[in-house]
Parts: C-alpha cells; sequence; structure tokens
C-alpha cells in the first residue's frame, strides 16, 4: 500500500485526472463487455416506444455503452499521451479525439448489429400456427378464397385465405393458419 501511495504522490494533477477516469470507467466497460457475452441485457436494451412505429433502426451515438467507451478510451489516451511528454492541451484534443472515434466505432457497430437483425421481409411460413381474425368470409371446402388478418413477423398482415371446414368463416371470426397453399395462400381452420 505504501508503494501506491508513493507513485499517486509522485503523479501529476492531470494525470490524477485521467487516472481517476481511467480506473472506473475500464471496470464498467470490462463489465459490459462481459455481460454482452452473457447476453444479459443493459437498459440501453430495453424496448421502448419508437419499436412500436418501426420506422427503422436509429444510428444511436448517446448511449450509456457509448459514454463508458468514451472515457475509457479518452483517460487511457491521456495517461499515454501524458507519459510521453505531450503537453497538457494537445493531450487533451488527441485524448477527446481518440475518445468520440470509439463511440463512432461503437455506435457503427451496434447500428450494423440491429440492422442485420431486422431485414423487415415478411416469411409467410411464420403464419403457420397463428391465429387471427377473418377479414372477408371465406367460404367452406375451398370453393372461394376470403381474406384474414394475421400477425406475421411482427406486423398486422391481412392475406388471402380459403378452408377446408364444412361452414363458412365469416368476417370477425377467429380462424387459425394450418398450412400454407400454391406459397402465398393460407389455409385456415375456426378457432
Amino acid at each position: 500500500m505504501e508503494d501506491f501511495n508513493t507513485w499517486w504522490e509522485g503523479l501529476s494533477v492531470v494525470l490524477k485526472i485521467y487516472w481517476g477516469i481511467a480506473v472506473p470507467f475500464t471496470l464498467f466497460f470490462v463489465l459490459q463487455l462481459v455481460l454482452s457475452f452473457l447476453g444479459a441485457e443493459s437498459p440501453d436494451d430495453l424496448p421502448d416506444t419508437e419499436i412500436d412505429a418501426d420506422h427503422g433502426i436509429p444510428f444511436q451515438f448517446l448511449t450509456l455503452k457509448n459514454l463508458i467507451g468514451f472515457f475509457t478510451i479518452f483517460a487511457w489516451t491521456g495517461i499515454a499521451c501524458t507519459e510521453a511528454g505531450i503537453s497538457n492541451g494537445i493531450t487533451l484534443v488527441i485524448a477527446t479525439v481518440a475518445g468520440l472515434l470509439m463511440m463512432g466505432l461503437m455506435a457503427g457497430l451496434f447500428y450494423l448489429m440491429m440492422k442485420s437483425g431486422a431485414d423487415g421481409t415478411m416469411k409467410i411460413r411464420n403464419a403457420i400456427g397463428q391465429v387471427g381474425e377473418i377479414y372477408l368470409t371465406i367460404q367452406p371446402h375451398r370453393t372461394g378464397m376470403g381474406k384474414i388478418q394475421v400477425k406475421v413477423s411482427g406486423s398486422l398482415r391481412t392475406l388471402d385465405a380459403m378452408t377446408d371446414d364444412e361452414k363458412p368463416l365469416t368476417s370477425g371470426q377467429l380462424a387459425q393458419v394450418i398450412e400454407i397453399v400454391n406459397d402465398n395462400i393460407l389455409l385456415v381452420t375456426s378457432k
């Protein structure tokens, strides 16, 4: 402990500030990294009202993860530049630029990861097993086509449907999708 006190007392005020930022933010950064690998959610990952509107994935520059990354890289760059003998003003500029680059890199990576997981394409096979509401009457024994409103790939869709049931399925009635006919027509049964 005496070695630490001697080392700490030997630091300049600027280095003490950089070290004071570097240690806690590095711990947060490592904790965040470990939790991400374990699949734990952070407050940045929680759903919010933007998802309902689904206007695409916004590029989020100011998030908790990005700020932790900024201060971690800012502090370590500041320590490195100060130890290398670079003046305090230039060190501050270099550290700030490095932190901003880290924020941009992290924001870009999270943006690309989120965008790659959401292609927006409706996969009609995802309708199988879903329950929906008959929109236009469907005639029995596949004698006529009607329409059903069913949630597919996260969106409510109105799709063509047929049934093998004995009675017609009328508007407002619930029905379950049991099969896909001809690649784009749903086969449904009353629920």
